[in-house]
């Protein structure tokens, strides 16, 4: 893949020569191959690369990429799961579509996809082990898949759900299956935090409570928060967002998805 041209200080793939290598291997492991390579760049570049660089403008990284790729997730999950799910109730497609869009569950696909190896990443925020941060892993993914949508225009769309479906949708369908049933079961609109308590109170286990494990971050443009969710003094969850309430919601998503397949009662969960 050849080079846009763009500075690359900064750059932890640019500095060892693995950039390029690194994106083409992505490309392959996809699916998709970019016609404009810029636009794969530039859903892998991190704000931290154009803070080094002193650099301020919107294009500089992949945030506005990742402000898209969530709209046309969104979209293309909703329509996968009417395809596949014609039979469920509003409810049932709402809170499957959320664990879907879920960070934690981008985060796993882009871990898969080994996203990591192939980011633009400051200095410090390489250093830190930023490659393998879920929240940067999910915002990339959802970049990627913009970039998709963008570089395959008209039919962008069309190749952004190849993509959604190979990587996203049908490594889920068990789980989809599990969560439609849950759903029906317990009536929930896609809220998680509701999920697990009504979950909890349906076992006789009690009530969750949240709290914060951690703030993330040393400015407060790349603020994190880390919730946890607990039953007792067991935690049962961790989440990670820009705010508590996103966190706790995380928290409470992948405390659910725990306690769904888990036959130990929840008092007993490990931290």
């Amino acid at each position: 893949m050849e080079s846009n041209g763009t500075d690359d200080r900064g750059d932890g793939c640019s500095r060892d020569g693995r950039g390029g290598e690194q994106a083409q291997a992505l490309e392959a492991r996809l699916g998709y191959s970019f016609q404009d390579s810029s636009l794969l760049r530039l859903a892998l570049t991190h704000r931290s690369v154009a803070e080094e660089q002193g650099r301020s403008e919107t294009t500089a990284d992949n945030e506005q990429l990742e402000f898209l790729g969530d709209s046309v997730l969104d979209l293309i999950v909703t329509e996968l799961l009417l395809e596949r799910f014609a039979h469920r109730r509003e409810g049932d497609l709402t809170r499957m579509r959320a664990m879907l869009v879920s960070r934690e569950n981008l985060a796993g696909v882009g871990t898969a996809l080994r996203l990591g190896e192939a980011l633009h990443l400051g200095r410090d925020l390489e250093m830190a082990g930023g490659r393998g941060k879920p929240s940067l892993l999910a915002n990339a993914m959802e970049a990627v898949l913009a970039a998709v949508y963008r570089d395959s225009a008209p039919d962008g769309m069309v190749k952004a759900r190849e993509l959604v479906k190979r990587h996203i949708f049908v490594p889920q369908l068990q789980t989809l299956d599990e969560a439609a049933e849950a759903g029906a079961a317990f009536g929930v609109m896609g809220d998680w935090k509701s999920a697990l308590q009504e979950l909890l109170q349906a076992r006789g286990s009690g009530v969750p409570r949240y709290r914060t494990a951690a703030e993330l971050g040393e400015s407060q443009a790349d603020r994190r928060f880390v919730e946890e969710v607990l039953l007792g003094d067991a935690v049962l969850g961790r989440g990670e967002a820009r705010n508590r309430k996103a966190a706790q919601k995380a928290a409470a998503a992948e405390a659910y998805q725990r306690l769904l397949v888990d036959t130990v009662p929840p008092a007993e969960v490990e931290a």
